[in-house]
């Protein structure tokens, strides 16, 4: 059964200028999250972009936001074959559990200017 479906977009720009300040994406990012996302070269930027995105569509398909959450709980990785994932953690799983969901899916994509996430959340 679906639980919650949230979708976000995100202007590539904002991450740009993130980009500029000292310690914020650390703020906002798991160190690993963070690594790999700024491992992709001229495509970090990007990837940061569609990993808030999805960090913003998490908390809406939760139905209650991010009120709680520690944005550093949620974390989007991708498989050896790309495909992207989110592994929750403290704040974010006890939020996952208290949905009642216990699977989650997403879809990411971006181009030039924007970067979108999509979040299904289902319980089985």
């Amino acid at each position: 059964m679906i639980i919650g479906i949230g979708v976000d977009v995100v202007h590539v720009i904002r991450m740009e200028r993130w980009r500029l300040v000292p310690g914020l994406l650390a703020r906002y990012f798991h160190e690993e999250e963070l690594a790999a996302a700024l491992a992709r070269g001229r495509g970090a930027t990007l990837s940061l972009a569609a990993r808030f995105a999805a960090k913003e569509a998490f908390g809406k398909a939760l139905g209650t936001g991010l009120a709680g959450i520690v944005l550093k709980d949620i974390m989007v990785m991708n498989h050896h074959n790309g495909r992207p994932d989110i592994k929750v953690s403290g704040t974010a799983m006890t939020a996952l559990e208290k949905s009642g969901a216990n699977r989650v899916f997403i879809s990411l994509t971006h181009e030039q200017d924007n970067a979108i996430a999509m979040v299904v959340l289902e319980a089985v």
